[in-house]
């Protein structure tokens, strides 16, 4: 009853600026798709801040009441044409009223990989309508995975392109007529990526912004500026936030998001905070446009609502340390131990010896006598670390010369063991054409698909709290 009282409103607000009939008549060609693309931004009709004009004033009282925020879009789209007439408008949004119930926040992807955290994200009520990743196999993971799954195939498609395109000329108006109209569509739009992190990674090159890979931080930052979509996610290794040097960047980087009304909230995250059986430190900065929500400064960012266990328990003394490696040899599980949170259970979790990729395996002859002297749980050597069956995994960190040994097994660990320690659902796979190379080199960039599930939640609760 509010939602028609609130349209009328707006019927007679339009109504009384007394557009002609000849006007109306002309624009009777206005598609019937939600699809639409506005050629203004309703929310500029929300403030009257910035308006100067008495007819705008009223127009933004009136768009404030309307509380649908796909009638908005519609019903800015058809008042910037010059149509009044809000009868004809009712008639051409009515078939996406009972969309509008069960909007899902648009995301549009970048640096995707193969799709764990985007993946995470639509598992908790977001629709990914567009996923730019630049290496093929990468991005021919994500589909694969996604077909085998019955997720449906993003609204805008794929870009197997570098992002930086992005921010040319024409296909920075490519994106922009696509993020107008997901507004239209879904309500809501968010940008969603992990730039490449080697040049700030302790472990990696540690080049900083200057590195191929660390200049694409920038990259997407100045893309989110050029875009403003209404929330956005980044994520990235604890360097970036933690090395003074590159601290430094980070810290430019937030400056510029806030002189263009990000409202911004972090934190230093660990997988295992999310019941993903992996210790993984990322910082992620979450960003929400101020002009898109209503009193966001008075809400807090729900940032452990959905954690499952405080970091503190990788230091519990209760963990299994070392054991003598012998090949199939069994092992109780030691009391007061999370069995949900060890390399065991996921692997029975995912059934791993019957996972497509099972037999994915590199297979070095002349490391096997090294792989048989090395301990259960001795993780201390920077290349070869046998994982303990009763505890959680490192950083998944496939390469580099880093190595993960199986627990009780004179092997190194398969690609369905890999995805399972990236708490991925079984019945995610990769396909049978990818190499070896890059199938652990794409599973160790991704985000824990519980961490990104949870952290999605959040994001989700924010929204809900502030639209």
């Amino acid at each position: 009853m509010g939602f028609w009282i609130a349209l009328a409103m707006v019927s007679w607000g339009l109504g009384a600026f007394g557009f002609s009939r000849k006007q109306f008549a002309q624009l009777q060609n206005v598609p019937n798709t939600y699809e639409t693309t506005p050629s203004i931004d309703f929310r500029s009709y929300k403030s009257c801040r910035n308006i100067t004009d008495a007819k705008d004033n009223t127009l933004a009282s009136l768009f404030y009441l309307c509380s649908c925020r796909i009638v908005q879009n519609f019903v800015a789209l058809y008042a910037d044409k010059g149509i009044a007439d809000m009868n004809f408008i009712s008639k051409k949004i009515s078939p996406q009223l009972d969309h509008a119930q069960r909007l899902k926040p648009a995301l549009f992807t970048f640096f995707a990989g193969a799709g764990f955290l985007d993946l995470g994200f639509e598992k908790s009520g977001f629709d990914v309508v567009f996923a730019n990743e630049h290496h093929g196999p990468f991005l021919a993971a994500y589909k694969y995975a996604r077909e085998n799954m019955n997720v449906k195939r993003p609204m805008f498609g794929y870009l197997k392109d570098d992002i930086r395109v992005l921010l040319t000329e024409n296909e920075a108006k490519a994106l922009q007529n696509n993020v107008n109209r997901a507004r239209i569509s879904h309500g809501l739009v968010g940008f969603v990526g992990g730039p490449p992190c080697p040049d700030f990674s302790v472990g990696g090159k540690n080049r900083g912004r200057d590195g191929d890979n660390g200049s694409l931080s920038q990259v997407y930052i100045d893309l989110i500026c050029q875009q403003k979509p209404d929330f956005f996610v980044f994520e990235n290794v604890k360097g970036l936030w933690r090395t003074k040097l590159h601290r430094a960047f980070y810290d430019e980087l937030k400056l510029k998001l806030q002189s263009f009304g990000y409202m911004l909230s972090e934190r230093l995250i660990n997988a295992i905070e999310y019941g993903a059986p992996q210790d993984r430190d990322r910082i992620i900065l979450v960003g929400f446009l101020d002009k898109s929500f209503k009193d966001i400064s008075k809400i807090d960012f729900p940032w452990l609502t959905n954690t499952k266990y405080d970091r503190a328990i990788l230091n519990k003394e209760n963990w299994p340390t070392v054991d003598l490696f012998a090949e199939n040899k069994a092992s109780l599980k030691p009391s007061k131990v999370p069995v949900e949170l060890t390399v065991q259970h996921w692997f029975e979790k995912n059934v791993v010896s019957r996972h497509p990729n099972s037999n994915d395996c590199f297979t070095p002859r002349a490391a096997l006598p090294k792989f048989k002297i090395i301990d259960e749980g001795d993780d201390s050597k920077k290349c070869f670390k046998r994982l303990h069956r009763w505890r959680y995994s490192p950083t998944a960190a496939y390469g580099n010369n880093e190595v993960h040994l199986h627990p009780y097994q004179a092997r190194r660990i398969s690609v369905a063991e890999a995805l399972a320690l990236q708490s991925l659902p079984k019945e995610f796979s990769m396909p049978a054409g990818m190499t070896l190379t890059d199938k652990f080199k794409a599973i160790g960039n991704g985000v824990p698909f519980e961490a990104a599930k949870g952290l999605a939640v959040s994001v989700m609760q924010f929204l809900e709290q502030v639209n």
